[in-house]
């Protein structure tokens, strides 16, 4: 679909004033601009006098969330690495009982195994989780950035329609 004018643009957004888009509604502007007619989209972006800071402010606000998320996954981890390692010093120490029969130092030693289990799995988890984690990053980020440039880009070509002899010296 191909917008022609600003109001379909902002019904397509679901905003009634340029004033009201959101992060995330730029974040949608951006990937609606190939659909846009060019006109339309540069006069929407001039609306924006501070768009680079805006864009800057975004990137930080993920940098952000991701580096929250990290930290929170990091202290998971460690809290499943520290119990599982306990639970295996206290199995050892059962162990190392004399009075056991083979049945329960093989019971003991599969539990030992088990928790070992369990610490891969969570790692294999944590790691699953960081790939999706980071994949949301770069798509916020190479978004942002898209918008960064087709602003820019924008500019140019509209200062270049302003003064068509600047692009034939170069």
């Amino acid at each position: 679909m191909k917008y022609k004018n600003q109001a379909e643009i902002k019904k397509a957004l679901g905003i009634e004033d340029w004033r009201n888009l959101s992060k995330d509604k730029v974040i949608r502007f951006a990937a609606m601009m190939p659909n846009m007619d060019t006109e339309v989209a540069l006069k929407i972006i001039e609306q924006f006098p501070s768009f680079k800071d805006f864009a800057k402010d975004a990137v930080s606000a993920i940098e952000r969330a991701h580096e929250s998320t990290l930290s929170a996954n990091n202290q998971s981890q460690e809290h499943v690495h520290r119990a599982c390692q306990e639970v295996r010093d206290i199995l050892k120490g059962e162990l190392d009982k004399d009075n056991l029969s083979w049945e329960e130092k093989k019971f003991l030693i599969e539990q030992i195994q088990e928790t070992a289990r369990m610490q891969f799995q969570k790692d294999s988890e944590s790691k699953q989780f960081l790939d999706g984690a980071l994949k949301k990053v770069l798509v916020g980020a190479t978004a942002a950035v898209a918008l960064c440039v087709a602003f820019v880009g924008g500019r140019v070509m509209a200062e270049t329609k302003d003064n068509p002899e600047d692009s034939l010296d170069a």
